[in-house]
């Protein structure tokens, strides 16, 4: 039975996004934090998201994405609503 407090949420992240390790610091970041889902790289240069666990946790991760790791420089994050695709893990996934 999944927690009742748990969301999935989708971020496009947008910046310097790329050749800098965010897939990696993502991955990292998700996982200190007990998240489930993924992280690819986009052909526009962004990065995108699917994160799922509790509501605050999520919020902490996005808020963690705003900056990203150190050579990062993120111009913005959007976010959507997502399906819970159940995941177990967070993973780095080829570029889309």
């Amino acid at each position: 039975m999944l927690n009742m407090n748990r969301i999935a949420v989708r971020l496009i992240v947008r910046g310097r996004v790329q050749g800098v390790g965010f897939r990696w610091w993502a991955c990292e970041e998700a996982r200190r934090l007990g998240l489930d889902g993924w992280v690819r790289n986009l052909a526009d240069g962004s990065v995108e998201l699917l994160a799922a666990g509790p509501d605050a946790l999520v919020a902490e991760f996005i808020e963690s994405c705003r900056s990203g790791p150190r050579g990062a420089r993120v111009s913005s994050v959007e976010r959507q609503a997502a399906t819970d695709d159940a995941v177990s893990g967070f993973e780095a996934r080829s570029t889309f």
